[in-house]
């Protein structure tokens, strides 16, 4: 393959997303980034903003999960590798979510997260090719599935 399409789903609290793509960029890898809309306000609004208000929460929330769906889904079916983060700080049951949805649909999962969620993400952990806690081990990973080459440094 001469270019590959990764989508990085998962918590929006820190930096890992900008670290990975610019770790791919100096290993000169071909590939690709998408992502959810990460900025919260405007994920948990769009639907409200550009369809109309709703009183109840529950329509609020539900439009606006549903107009993250067209981008998520697309993006989704797009891709060649899901990674999904997750962190420490918030329980992300959206990236959850796209990662059964990913693996449902036969994309090859990368999961990255601290020893502390192994436990309650063993069923996630187990659809995955690759369950890493560093960003440094997604990039190695990558090279390796894309390049063939094993970093040993």
């Amino acid at each position: 393959m001469d270019h590959w399409n990764i989508y990085l789903s998962g918590e929006i609290h820190t930096d890992w997303r900008d670290q990975i793509e610019r770790d791919c960029k100096s290993a000169n890898l071909p590939v690709s980034f998408y992502a959810p809309v990460t900025n919260h306000e405007a994920s948990d609004d769009c639907g409200v903003t550009i369809l109309g208000a709703e009183p109840n929460k529950f329509w609020h929330d539900r439009k606006g999960a549903q107009m993250n769906a067209i981008r998520t889904r697309s993006l989704l079916e797009n891709s060649d590798i899901v990674i999904v983060r997750f962190g420490d700080k918030y329980k992300q049951w959206n990236a959850a979510f796209d990662a059964g949805l990913a693996s449902a649909m036969g994309k090859p999962l990368i999961i990255m997260h601290g020893p502390d969620n192994a436990h309650a993400l063993k069923e996630v952990d187990a659809a995955a090719l690759a369950v890493t806690e560093t960003v440094e081990q997604i990039v190695a990973t990558l090279r390796y599935v894309i390049r063939g080459e094993l970093d040993m440094n």
